[in-house]
């Protein structure tokens, strides 16, 4: 049985290193890192070898569910690849261990959360968009191109 942990932050200004000691600790022997956000699995090269990496009888290791996913989505479809593996899901900051029912309850709460949250960062971030835009602030991306130079080369 191998302990593999997976550290993720969503910014590159963010720090790994709070999350490779806490798994470090936990007894993982490998520990794969990456800065990219949360909300899709699509993109996490790291996450992916993670997961290929994982037999049965392994545990991956996270110190947060929020750091594995932030879909539930992408949750159940993280935690039904480890269970065709014969591997299981543990954290160390949460009692989440899905080879118990326990554990698999308290990680299906977390995983709603984690969603909810983002959905509501989502609402405001648009929310401020709206309002800036109302008040004449908000002009949206600078121009990259020249408009002419598009028709020109069109």
């Amino acid at each position: 049985m191998s302990v593999i942990g997976y550290a993720r932050v969503s910014t590159s200004d963010q720090d790994l290193e709070i999350q490779q000691i806490a798994l470090k600790a936990a007894g993982c022997e490998h520990i794969r890192s990456e800065k990219r956000s949360g909300t899709t699995a699509t993109g996490r090269d790291e996450l992916r070898i993670v997961l290929d990496m994982l037999r049965s009888g392994d545990v991956l290791m996270v110190t947060r569910i929020d750091r594995l996913a932030r879909s539930i989505g992408d949750l159940q479809d993280i935690v039904r690849a480890l269970k065709a593996k014969g591997a299981s899901l543990k954290a160390t900051e949460q009692p989440i261990d899905t080879s118990t029912a326990a554990g698999k309850a308290f990680l299906d709460m977390l995983g709603v959360f984690a969603e909810f949250e983002t959905n509501l960062r989502k609402e405001r971030q648009l929310e401020g968009i709206a309002k800036a835009k109302a008040a004449g602030v908000y002009k949206g991306r600078p121009v990259s191109i020249d408009a002419g130079q598009v028709r020109h080369e069109g």
